[in-house]
């Protein structure tokens, strides 16, 4: 017998921690090679953990709600695998303390002056901070430090988080609370004065609100909901965002599409849509005005020199995930159709892998899916631009022929690109835009896939 320490699994670029969500497998269950024993969450999409070994759970290191950060110890499976192979648990053993040895000692508390002690000695007067109604996420560590501070909930909602997607990290609270001192204990009263009321009315209200009507229904947001709502608005505080239109007439592409659809759905076992053709235009487009595929660190522009695409996806919940299709400019229609609906299909499902969501460079949305004819979407950060398709639509329009202009029934539709104009001018925004409509419009009718 041997134990086998179970990791969490590095699930992208830029994730560093996870919220366990439930245990599907518990202690002294058995588990098989790939077997899922628990489901976790990320700020980027839920997925399992699957066991790489076949054995018996012995021991849950976390529980659920719990965060953990990647590479950390999860859990202990009594394996039949070598030891060698493994990593042995050492589990110290506790401290014995004998009592009888402990000197009991006596405090007189007369002629004690309280003033004189309070700021030698830190009373914890403060209840716990009930963190169920958090508009965001908040570490195990900073729920503690804020706890042990006095810092109320609406506090912690004030302070600007430094860390990964706005989250507040540890030296956050430090600083937080570093200022407080030094606008002195009045200040800092005042402000508990302020927040702890109205709290207490929020606390009070969420408990007990009804409606005049009695019509209304109030509904809490789900966690990916809390997420989405999170990076909106942190991506509209960071980047200037800009918004240029086209229309492109995308007859060519629309026939070619019915011209190959039975034929491809026989011969593939799937279907063909738009989508990898919008996805080959883009990846063409990037390569042509490489300027777009960047990010901003500060003052630092930083060049992708890989074209990652993320296509914006609709849940069954009603919420939207980003899977992304890396090497876009590298694959070929075939295998962009097959890598869309394969991943469209498991966003659906929830079975997206962590890392499918992860270094995205540009990104994709279709607005045309519910019958928009164009929109203006908010840019997915750290990316610098984002395209939004809109529905495809029969229209008269004038065609220059060789006899002289007529007017004909043509397939249009509009292509809006949002892009941060902090470091995308609109020259190049308004190109990009154009440049993605001219490689629609100039689709080869005649194209095998």
């Amino acid at each position: 017998m041997a134990l086998y320490e179970l990791v969490l699994p590095k699930m992208g670029e830029s994730v560093a921690e996870a919220t366990i969500i439930k245990w599907v497998k518990q202690a002294g269950d058995m588990i098989e090679i790939d077997e899922s024993v628990l489901e976790i969450a990320t700020d980027k999409v839920d997925s399992e953990v699957p066991s790489p070994v076949a054995g018996k759970l012995i021991k849950l290191l976390y529980k659920e709600e719990d965060v953990v950060q990647v590479g950390a110890v999860i859990a202990v499976i009594e394996t039949q695998i070598d030891a060698e192979a493994q990593v042995e648990i050492s589990i110290q053993e506790p401290v014995q303390i004998n009592v009888e040895e402990i000197i009991p000692v006596e405090i007189s508390i007369e002629n004690i002056n309280i003033s004189e002690l309070k700021d030698e000695i830190k009373l914890d007067i403060t209840k716990s901070v009930d963190f169920s109604t958090a508009d965001r996420f908040y570490s195990p560590l900073v729920k503690s430090m804020a706890a042990e501070e006095g810092i109320s909930l609406s506090e912690l909602n004030s302070i600007n988080g430094t860390g990964s997607e706005g989250r507040v990290t540890k030296q956050d609270i430090l600083d937080y609370i570093n200022i407080n001192k030094t606008q002195g204990n009045d200040t800092l009263q005042v402000q508990k004065s302020i927040s702890e009321p109205a709290e207490a009315i929020v606390s009070k209200n969420s408990s007990s609100v009804t409606s005049v009507s009695g019509a209304d229904e109030i509904i809490e947001m789900d966690r990916m909901r809390r997420l989405i709502a999170d990076h909106m608005v942190m991506s509209k505080q960071t980047s200037a965002h800009v918004t240029s239109f086209v229309e492109a007439d995308v007859t060519n592409m629309v026939k070619w599409k019915e011209r190959v659809k039975s034929g491809f759905e026989k011969r593939e076992g799937e279907k063909i849509t738009f989508t990898p053709i919008f996805i080959e235009a883009v990846a063409k487009a990037i390569k042509d005005l490489p300027m777009i595929n960047i990010s901003v660190n500060g003052t630092q522009i930083i060049k992708k020199k890989d074209i990652n695409i993320g296509m914006a996806a609709s849940l069954p919940s009603g919420n939207l995930i980003v899977p992304v299709i890396k090497n876009a400019d590298q694959l070929n229609l075939l295998r962009l159709t097959k890598t869309v609906n394969d991943l469209a299909s498991r966003a659906r499902q929830s079975k997206l892998k962590p890392d499918e969501t992860q270094g995205g460079t540009f990104t994709l949305t279709n607005l045309g899916t519910f019958g928009n004819i164009m929109g203006t979407p908010i840019i997915n950060q750290p990316q610098v631009a984002i395209l939004a398709i809109g529905i495809i639509k029969k229209k008269p329009a004038v065609i220059e022929t060789e006899y002289g202009d007529v007017i004909a029934i043509r397939h249009m539709m509009f292509l809006s690109l949002s892009y941060d104009h902090r470091v995308v001018d609109g020259s190049l925004g308004g190109s990009f835009v154009r440049k993605v409509a001219d490689y629609l419009e100039a689709w080869d009718i005649n194209r095998e896939i």
